[in-house]
């Protein structure tokens, strides 16, 4: 049956959540209906709503960062089952497509139509949407939809994890931290010895620094002009942190004299093409990778001088962390309980749902890193 609950609807772009009562329908064919127990807040759901984000669709519910409990499946669902611990993905999985049988990327033919990665998966596999409030149907988001005490995913977006797993901190592996920490270990393959940079100390950020030193790099430098985000840096594995702030001369110049010349390795968690210009120009010549993590709604792209790249230097980007979703999360949130990595340090605050704005408000002013929102 349909369920009503609470959700924060997006009403219109550059305005506040608002509270609702909605309708849920129930799964439909190979569809799941979870009860989401946790949500964590991205920068990618207030892209979404903002007025500068012209793929935007009204009303709708964001979130693509949860984890909660199996309520019903529907039929021909064989992975999960009522009363299952998951996260649901906003990379599918499908296993069957050419993308899925290839181990070079973690995309799925689900979402290879993509334009940006925020603006797909806004209905259901029918082209429908199982939400509905004040008589209006509501667009899905990235296929998650977690600002919603319940949602409904196509089981092709859903991982079973252990049951063991605290919701209200592996729900950060459903975006923030396999973004950054597989964006060292698997986009840009961070080497045994090497030197990174890593731009932005964010939640993702932060997760880019674990995975480098995860990877075994020797130095890894932290780069926000926020120096609050400094310590927790340090604490998570960075050897250094500058501001651009304190230098009267490009930060990649910077950095390329503080490390002989550039590091091998860096990686982009912001999303400003300035950044990512710089990212790439502080790697050093011969071999320096530099991996684009941040969402940029900008129109132009990155200014990259083609001898920078006869040079040697390479440019890629990630979409989670190149993890393949289903077949991952299970096995990252193994590792959280097995103590290889610490999410607890990237949760600032743990608020109850009904302050999501005041989750946003503390993100726009770079007061903490995760805030995760419980029902």
């Amino acid at each position: 049956q349909v369920i009503k609950c609470k959700a924060a609807v997006a009403w219109e772009a550059g305005k506040p959540f608002s509270i609702e009562e909605i309708e849920v329908a129930p799964p439909k064919d190979y569809e799941v209906r979870i009860q989401i127990v946790a949500t964590g807040v991205c920068r990618t759901d207030a892209h979404a709503v903002s007025p500068h984000f012209k793929e935007g669709l009204f009303p709708v519910i964001l979130g693509h960062e949860g984890a909660g409990i199996v309520e019903s499946v529907g039929p021909g669902v064989t992975k999960v089952k009522t009363g299952d611990k998951v996260i649901p993905l906003y990379i599918p999985q499908c296993g069957e497509c050419k993308f899925c049988l290839s181990p070079k990327t973690n995309l799925c033919q689900k979402i290879s139509k993509i334009k940006t990665a925020i603006s797909d998966q806004d209905f259901m596999a029918d082209n429908t949407s199982r939400f509905s409030c004040k008589g209006k149907q509501l667009y899905h988001f990235m296929g998650t939809s977690t600002f919603s005490e319940y949602t409904v995913c196509a089981e092709t977006s859903v991982a079973k994890i252990d049951d063991e797993a605290p919701l209200d901190k592996v729900c950060l592996i459903g975006c923030g931290f396999s973004t950054g920490y597989g964006a060292a270990i698997n986009t840009a393959k961070v080497e045994a010895g090497s030197t990174c940079a890593v731009f932005g100390l964010g939640g993702v950020g932060l997760s880019a620094v674990m995975g480098c030193k995860t990877a075994g790099a020797t130095r890894i430098i932290g780069i926000d002009i926020n120096k609050d985000k400094f310590p927790k840096a340090l604490e998570l594995g960075a050897t250094e942190c500058i501001s651009p702030n304190d230098y009267d001369k490009p930060i990649q110049q910077v950095i390329a004299e503080l490390t002989n010349g550039g590091v091998d390795f860096s990686i982009e968690c912001i999303g400003i093409i300035d950044v990512m210009k710089a990212a790439l120009e502080c790697t050093t010549v011969g071999w320096g990778t530099c991996a684009i993590v941040g969402v940029s709604l900008a129109e132009q792209g990155v200014p990259v001088a083609p001898f920078q790249l006869i040079m040697g230097r390479t440019l890629k980007a990630t979409f989670f962390g190149g993890w393949k979703s289903v077949d991952n999360v299970p096995k990252l949130v193994a590792d959280y309980l097995s103590k290889k990595f610490d999410l607890d340090a990237l949760v600032t605050y743990t608020l109850p749902f009904d302050e999501i704005n005041k989750a946003f408000d503390l993100m726009r002013e770079g007061k903490s890193i995760r805030t995760v929102l419980v029902f």
